[in-house]
């Protein structure tokens, strides 16, 4: 009996997570309801209050979800780098792969991810998010520690060009697609200007 529950508490969550996602994604966060979500779901609004508070703590998960699932191939991709720079490049590559393949994630973490929600001042980022700014700053002192990155340059700095670089890129390609611009979208020109940007960040 407890695990037939713990699996039913697994799929409603899972799928209220899906809906979420699909349904943020496609009408966007202020312009989804519960109701509709929980219809989608095949579920209810008190259950999605249950798992996740609300609205705002759905898409929180979502987020989550998103990067917890990244960690453990980032992590992989850190392991088998031979330098900070080198383990940089391993890694926002394999975000922005990741990011080009699941259009939905990627439209919620740029156009969803940094707004002021509930009437506030503070721009609520995801904790997934925040944990993977911490270890590109980490790899990034790494960097100017073993001579792979020039040590000129603030790390915050350095972090906030790169991550601007791929999100920008990534950005522009969910517009067009979203735009129905007939703009080709090639993964190996992304990482190739990525990785020609960040190798500008080289020690000399």
């Amino acid at each position: 009996m407890t695990t037939h529950d713990a699996d039913s508490t697994q799929t409603s969550r899972g799928r209220l997570l899906g809906a979420g996602k699909n349904l943020f994604s496609r009408n966007g966060y202020e312009q989804t309801s519960t109701a509709a979500i929980a219809r989608e779901a095949g579920s209810s609004e008190s259950q999605l209050i249950r798992y996740f508070g609300g609205k705002a703590g759905l898409l929180e998960a979502v987020f989550n979800e998103a990067w917890t699932t990244l960690m453990e191939p980032i992590q992989k991709q850190i392991a088998e780098a031979t330098h900070g720079r080198d383990a940089i490049l391993r890694i926002l590559s394999l975000v922005i792969d990741a990011f080009s393949a699941d259009h939905d994630i990627a439209f919620l973490f740029l156009f969803e991810g940094r707004r002021i929600r509930g009437g506030g001042t503070e721009v609520l980022l995801s904790k997934g998010f925040v944990q993977f700014m911490k270890l590109v700053l980490e790899l990034i002192a790494k960097g100017q520690e073993d001579g792979s990155f020039r040590s000129d340059v603030a790390p915050t700095v350095m972090a906030s060009a790169m991550l601007g670089c791929a999100e920008g890129m990534l950005r522009d390609r969910v517009l067009a697609e979203r735009n129905r611009i007939d703009v080709v979208s090639d993964e190996n020109a992304m990482r190739l200007t990525f990785a020609a940007m960040v190798n500008g960040l080289a020690a000399p």
